[in-house]
């Protein structure tokens, strides 16, 4: 069997690869190692900066999202005991962010893909890809699927990365210590934008992703055992951290799902080795603080599809060669500001009264001053 891009991967990055290569004339296969079921519930990041946003409505896959999607103005930064407003529209005119679940684009693109009569072959075993910098395939339960190029969209524990010889990666990591605990409730969100909040007691999200199903994070130890979350301690928590304001209570409704997701920041230099091209989690982990991951891996995806059109259009490689570097960019913008959002809202045991005050000095300043907020803001919704 042969194409001309093999994707390794059936998330956000590879389905969306498939179907902007298919706009372009570019055949490929997708391979995924877990159900189509799987992958279409799996709940990940909900939060679509405007460049996303413009992708996937320009691809011809954002009905449902214009449809269903909640815009969003702005986020409020929360602590001290009172709620601070950053407002996008007004501080980064025409751009703004999209609430709309990971797990809702990637049913969009599933659908589109198989309506083109795209290849998508779920629960694939063992999955391999081979002569990288030579005439690569990957061979899969007892077939082998030859390619021009391929693409490693198979997130932080896919085979892609790990498949490139010893020496030619260096790894750039930070592991924070402490994690989130994640909520998904049938409770009508309390308030109309993303909250921010900070407080002794730790970080807390409140986000939501529907008008009747809210989505809540909890600052917790790493390595929290999910067991000792009650669904009763959970909003008691989530209220102590939240309800911090005045004329603020928080609905609480049907726990429908939670888990616990580490914090760590993690990026692999080059993204690309021979024929083998790396995207979203497979060359870089975020923190969520910055709900960047999703939007990293649309934008990997916009450059590698430009990329491989120069290349069937004309037989050019330099888009290819210039692929890791055009994304790193993005990337350590993402990383950093993804670092900084997680430092400035979060509680550290090692932190000292000088420090929780520098903390808050800082709050202060953001939520005071137009050039300190146009910074948040600007990196929020997406750098243009």
């Amino acid at each position: 069997m042969r194409t001309q891009v093999g994707i390794i991967g059936a998330g956000p990055a590879g389905l969306l690869l498939s179907h902007l290569l298919r706009l372009r004339g570019i055949e490929s296969v997708v391979l995924e190692r877990r159900s189509r079921a799987y992958v279409e519930q799996r709940v990940r990041a909900g939060v679509l900066e405007q460049a996303t946003v413009d992708t996937l409505v320009d691809a011809g896959v954002g009905e449902r999202l214009l449809r269903e999607g909640l815009p969003h103005g702005g986020i409020e930064l929360r602590y001290g005991g009172a709620g601070h407003r950053i407002d996008f529209e007004e501080l980064v005119p025409g751009r703004s962010i999209t609430v709309y679940g990971q797990q809702e684009v990637v049913k969009d693109l599933i659908a589109a893909r198989l309506a083109d009569g795209g290849d998508i072959r779920f629960e694939v075993d063992d999955v391999a890809v081979h002569s990288l910098s030579a005439e690569p395939y990957v061979t899969f339960g007892g077939e082998r699927l030859d390619c021009d190029v391929i693409a490693g969209c198979d997130g932080f524990h896919g085979v892609c990365r790990p498949s490139i010889p010893a020496g030619v990666l260096t790894e750039f990591e930070r592991d924070y210590p402490f994690a989130w605990l994640g909520v998904l409730a049938r409770v009508k969100p309390s308030a109309e934008e993303l909250v921010y909040a900070r407080s002794e007691r730790g970080f807390a999200l409140h986000s939501m992703r529907s008008p009747e199903v809210s989505r809540f994070y909890l600052q917790v130890a790493a390595g929290e055992d999910l067991d000792a979350w009650p669904d009763e301690r959970i909003w008691a928590e989530l209220r102590a951290r939240l309800e911090t304001v005045p004329d603020f209570t928080l609905a609480t409704g049907q726990i429908i799902e939670k888990g616990v997701t580490s914090m760590r920041s993690y990026v692999a230099e080059p993204m690309q080795y021979g024929r083998l091209y790396l995207a979203g989690d497979a060359a870089h982990i975020v923190p969520p603080t910055g709900a960047k991951g999703l939007n990293l891996a649309v934008a990997d995806v916009r450059v590698l599809t430009e990329a491989l059109a120069g290349f069937y259009a004309d037989g050019s490689t330099e888009l290819l060669d210039g692929y890791s570097r055009d994304c790193l960019k993005r990337v350590w913008r993402a990383q950093h500001f993804s670092w900084w959002m997680t430092t400035l809202l979060h509680t550290f045991d090692s932190d000292d009264a000088y420090g929780r005050r520098l903390q808050t000095s800082y709050l202060d300043y953001v939520t005071s001053s137009a050039a300190a907020a146009t910074t948040l803001a600007e990196n929020y919704v997406g750098m243009a």
